[in-house]
């Protein structure tokens, strides 16, 4: 990574700064991110809602499942974003191969169970290691921050979880009062209802899809941005930045 074509200005920062430091490169260049992420996303969660008829379990297990391949195109464009560089589809397009394709074994299986894939994912995206070589980068960045890098997960699984379930809630709150014993059977009894199990199924699904949407790009860019910080804290990339731009006066 050139150091010299950083658009942010990098310090040494807590993990948590980190995260704050994600999420306004997110709003920044929030754009970019959803221009490029929304059609991968839409073509992923057509196929998912695909299998609604088995349960609103079916789409979101899809979603899930193949949430690591779709942090490739937002860790993609946030790559290009501290640069400064907007991204647009023909960028992604471009570099299609990188994007959808590389490490896609890893990214579908071994990636879907790590507790810190955010963090660790620029590792194999970014830097291109592999093997042993991979492994020891690894261990090196999370060395001290298993902590931080686990409870970023955590802390987005029940922001999802939250924000999965309150469309729900608004459908509760907002109805006639006289209407919530019918709100009420329909959650848990479908069937007895001409809107009926396919359609609390489709209800569930589309929330959690929406969330994921909303969602995931302020999940990668936080762990990339707490994986920025390590390797200032490694490198000393706040050093450098400040030599180039003095020298550059």
């Amino acid at each position: 990574m050139r150091v010299e074509g950083l658009a942010v200005m990098l310090r040494p920062r807590s993990q948590g700064e980190a995260c704050d430091l994600g999420q306004a490169l997110v709003r920044a260049h929030a754009g970019s991110i959803w221009r490029c992420f929304a059609p991968v996303f839409a073509v992923v969660a057509a196929l998912a809602l695909c299998t609604v008829e088995l349960g609103a379990g079916g789409p979101i297990l899809v979603v899930f499942l193949l949430k690591p391949w779709l942090d490739r195109t937002l860790l993609f464009v946030l790559a290009r974003a501290v640069f400064g560089l907007p991204t647009r589809w023909a960028d992604v397009w471009g570099a299609r191969g990188q994007v959808f394709t590389g490490q896609l074994l890893r990214t579908l299986f071994w990636r879907r169970l790590s507790p810190w894939r955010a963090y660790t994912q620029p590792i194999e995206q970014l830097e291109g290691l592999r093997g042993s070589a991979r492994r020891q980068r690894a261990r090196l960045l999370l060395k001290s921050n298993r902590g931080a890098a686990t409870a970023l997960q955590t802390a987005f699984v029940h922001a999802e979880a939250v924000l999965a379930y309150a469309p729900a809630a608004l459908l509760w709150w907002f109805v006639p009062e006289a209407s919530r014993g019918a709100v009420w059977d329909w959650f848990f009894h479908p069937d007895a209802h001409a809107a009926g199990a396919l359609a609390q199924d489709l209800f569930f699904a589309l929330s959690y899809l929406a969330v994921v949407l909303l969602l995931e790009p302020f999940y990668v860019a936080a762990g990339f941005a707490m994986y920025l910080n390590r390797r200032v804290a490694l490198e000393a990339w706040d050093v450098e930045q400040e030599f180039r731009l003095v020298f550059a006066r």
